[in-house]
């Protein structure tokens, strides 16, 4: 890509010509994302903010890939494995190849996906999530992943909420600072749930990287960003799971997590990732 003209210019602004609703010129996690991942949803700020990461973490792009195949795999496991035929996908980021609802979907035709983003980006996209099989269906809300009044509300619209549900929080809870207590969110959204439902998590590791990698890292991009990112402990990723019983093999890097050898890549992320199972 050689422009700042994305593929969402129009849809952005409803169709019409204009200033974009949202500031292209501070990097953006969903876009950034996108950028690692090969997309051309992004702005010069978001490649930028991208590239000087991976000067300090070369295997940044290795990450983003493998959090799209973790977020792949766990689906797979636990629509053909356990039988889950509902989704909520908190934290979407723009869509891309192998959306949730296309991979639960070639499993179990029936299965219904909530996705819920509260970035007006993701919102400019989210067409392309609500493409789903005629036998399921898949809608959209747009709100903060700390509005759990919200989220449960208008998730009951979709789904059946008396039958378990799998919460999928991909690369989201970093975003979420310790004062807004992120192991509280992730509390209430699975208390509204019934057992038998499931919490997938992905989260940055603070307890992977060099010394000094990570001050490198938060003092080269936090400037660039809308927000900051929380770096979390594998024993802090544990306490999101608390309650619940971890599926083998527990907490472990993203490629570390039921791999496919047939897709295995070299590489070492930089995220823990766990799916748990409420009792």
């Amino acid at each position: 890509m050689t422009t700042d003209q994305p593929a969402f210019h129009a849809a952005a602004n409803g169709g019409k010509a204009g200033p974009l609703p949202f500031d292209t010129s501070v990097a953006n996690q969903a876009r950034i994302y996108d950028y690692l991942l090969g997309g051309k949803d992004n702005y010069a700020a978001d490649r930028a903010a991208a590239e000087a990461a991976l000067k300090i973490y070369p295997d940044g792009a290795f990450t983003a890939r493998a959090n799209r195949s973790f977020l792949g795999r766990a689906v797979r496991y636990l629509a053909a494995e356990q039988g889950i035929r509902q989704f909520l996908d908190v934290g979407t980021g723009i869509p891309t190849g192998g959306n949730i609802h296309q991979v639960a979907q070639a499993i179990a035709p029936e299965t219904r996906v909530m996705y819920v983003d509260y970035d007006p980006i993701v919102l400019a996209h989210s067409r392309a999530l609500l493409n789903s099989h005629q036998a399921g269906a898949t809608d959209y809300i747009q709100a903060d992943v700390r509005d759990s009044a919200t989220i449960i509300d208008r998730a009951g619209q979709l789904l059946d909420l008396s039958q378990p549900v799998a919460v999928t929080l991909v690369a989201i809870l970093h975003a979420i600072p310790d004062s807004d207590d992120p192991f509280a969110v992730v509390a209430r959204l699975l208390a509204a749930l019934p057992a038998g439902s499931y919490l997938a998590v992905s989260h940055l590791a603070s307890d992977v990287l060099e010394e000094g990698t990570q001050e490198d890292l938060e003092t080269t991009t936090t400037p660039m960003f809308q927000q900051h990112f929380t770096y979390r402990s594998k024993a802090d990723v544990g306490r999101l799971f608390t309650g619940l019983d971890l599926v083998d093999p527990g907490i472990v890097r993203l490629e570390e997590w039921r791999p496919d050898p047939a897709a295995a890549e070299s590489g070492r992320s930089i995220c823990w990732c766990a799916v748990g199972r409420k009792p």
